[in-house]
């Protein structure tokens, strides 16, 4: 999640008025598909994030790829293209996403690993997490084949590294301090 303090605002902004219009969960999926999107597309990123490109033409790709977004959605990039600030789009979707977790009592646990989870090995993550943290967890793997074997799990700002590269890496330091 981003720290921009203006894409939290955004995002708050944009979260209670979709509650009040009990249409938070459509907009949070909206967000999803802005950030994974944006996230994907290094053409569309560089097109929101460039100040030569006229605001009326940004506004037209994003009305064309978003054209399913809803009227909350709409809003938002309506309202940071007046403000001059649809630089944000990305990080205000990715700070409404964290919010609207938040405002649930879920999460996401991140877990890395050199091969793709299984069912089996994502429930047992999911029990870790909930016995941890007393919250339900949704659990995204990101599959990083450079540490090797084991796994690094971070859920909200905690971390725990059982990587077989960062094993490495700690005896690694031990013999070059030794």
């Amino acid at each position: 999640m981003s720290g921009s303090r203006a894409a939290i605002r955004y995002a708050k902004a944009v979260l209670s008025l979709a509650v009040d219009q009990k249409s938070a969960e459509a907009v949070n999926s909206d967000m999803t598909l802005i950030t994974n999107t944006i996230s994907q597309s290094e053409d569309l990123n560089k097109m929101l994030q460039s100040p030569v490109v006229r605001s009326s033409e940004k506004k037209a790709v994003l009305s064309a790829v978003f054209s399913k977004a809803t009227a909350n959605t709409n809003n938002l990039i309506d309202t940071l293209i007046t403000n001059k600030r649809l630089a944000l789009l990305n990080d205000v979707a990715s700070s409404y996403n964290h919010l609207y977790d938040q405002m649930r009592g879920s999460q996401v646990a991140i877990v890395t690993t050199a091969v793709p989870l299984t069912d089996d090995l994502k429930s047992k993550v999911l029990a870790k997490v909930k016995e941890l943290t007393g919250k339900e967890a949704e659990v995204k793997n990101i599959i990083d084949e450079s540490i090797l074997g084991g796994f690094i799990l971070r859920v909200g700002d905690t971390q725990y590294n059982a990587s077989i590269s960062n094993k490495l890496e700690k005896l690694k330091r031990e013999f070059t301090l030794n």
